[in-house]
């Protein structure tokens, strides 16, 4: 099966489909990915050497010179749909970006493609930002499943949600259904720690902490942060109307991670719950499920960056899992797609059906 990814990054969405396909007895025929960060496409290029790697400005790029695909993956800019920001949505300088997965889609017609944004796609431009893209893709004539997904839920040690969209060619005659999880949830300790990281690992340089940041984590508990009312004072942060829960936030040992960000000042590091200091890239990674030996490019800070944008890739390799099984006609247990409100009812107009209120406890099999 053939497959590219746009917006590729550091290769997370990739990852996650070449382990799916490994465990379905798939070949996948990596054929080319494109990104913008010369960094990011560095790591890529290490990760995946059969791949084709493009470093572009996709507004400038001729998608119609990529070879023809099967499936097609693509992260597209999520910075005008968080909620963190303006929250500019397609009207902001990143979010029409997508219009660019929509016309390689248009060109190549792939089977099936997946796409993934942030959580607060939901929400942007009071919801209409998300039905404009649904509803470019399905006049593509694609079956579409748009699910927010909590990766936590999917064996990755990090609370991370995610929406991804998963799309099927209307002449395939197939639906995506959503696969319910069936990996152990796990915690920040046994993603970082079960089995010990060796020293030899790459990206496992540690950061030199100022001796004011060593008096303040240690006086945080395991999941308090720089605002908690147990800190005294001299180690509390002077600001004003922001209370951030995630600044110098020591992990919980006992729970998922927080999420990891790929930028951010001071006290956004992810720090650790037992020793006075931030993570390393690589203890970042494990969080984010990426293995010892997935190499990142660049210096500390653009490794960072990659790690904090990627997918999970034990995540993404769920998702891949079953859409696999579902283009080869298996069953799976699965859990009704939902975003809720008015999204149950807009991908049920886009298919033609009655729309059924979706009920997330309940799993089929």
């Amino acid at each position: 099966m053939r497959f590219g990814e746009l917006f590729s990054g550091p290769g997370g969405l990739s990852l996650g489909a070449h382990l799916a396909a490994r465990e379905v007895g798939l070949k996948l025929k990596h054929l080319w990915a494109l990104d913008y960060d010369a960094d990011a496409t560095a790591t890529y290029k290490r990760n995946f050497p059969t791949a084709e790697v493009h470093t572009a400005d996709i507004r400038k790029f001729p998608l119609k010179s990529l070879p023809q695909v099967d499936g097609m993956a693509f992260g597209f800019p999520c910075n005008d749909f968080s909620l963190v920001g303006e929250h500019k949505g397609v009207n902001g300088n990143f979010g029409p970006l997508y219009k660019y997965c929509v016309a390689a889609v248009e060109h190549s017609m792939p089977k099936w493609f997946v796409a993934e944004n942030v959580g607060g796609i939901r929400s942007a431009n009071s919801g209409e930002a998300l039905e404009t893209i649904l509803r470019d893709f399905s006049d593509l004539g694609y079956s579409l499943t748009p699910h927010l997904f909590r990766f936590e839920d999917y064996g990755v040690g990090q609370r991370r949600h995610r929406v991804l969209i998963v799309g099927l060619r209307d002449d395939l005659g197939l639906r995506f259904e959503v696969p319910a999880p069936r990996k152990a949830p796990r915690t920040a300790k046994q993603a970082i720690e079960e089995p010990p990281i060796p020293a030899s690992a790459p990206n496992h340089e540690y950061t030199k902490q100022s001796q004011r940041v060593i008096e303040r984590l240690n006086a945080l508990a395991p999941g308090e942060n720089a605002f908690s009312n147990n800190l005294p004072e001299e180690h509390r942060l002077n600001v004003k109307g922001a209370r951030i829960s995630q600044i110098y936030r020591r992990l919980n040992p006992d729970q998922p991670s927080y999420t990891v960000t790929g930028s951010g000042g001071g006290g956004t590091h992810v720090y650790h719950w037992s020793e006075p200091r931030a993570l390393t890239n690589r203890e970042r990674a494990r969080l984010q499920s990426f293995p010892d030996d997935y190499v990142f490019e660049g210096g500390k800070e653009a490794v960072r960056r990659q790690i904090g944008m990627a997918v999970p890739p034990a995540g993404a390799a769920e998702v891949f899992r079953a859409l696999f099984l579902t283009l080869a006609g298996q069953r799976y247990p699965r859990v009704p797609a939902s975003l809720g409100g008015k999204y149950a009812g807009l991908v049920a107009e886009l298919r033609g059906e009655q729309s059924v209120p979706a009920q997330r406890t309940k799993v089929a099999s």
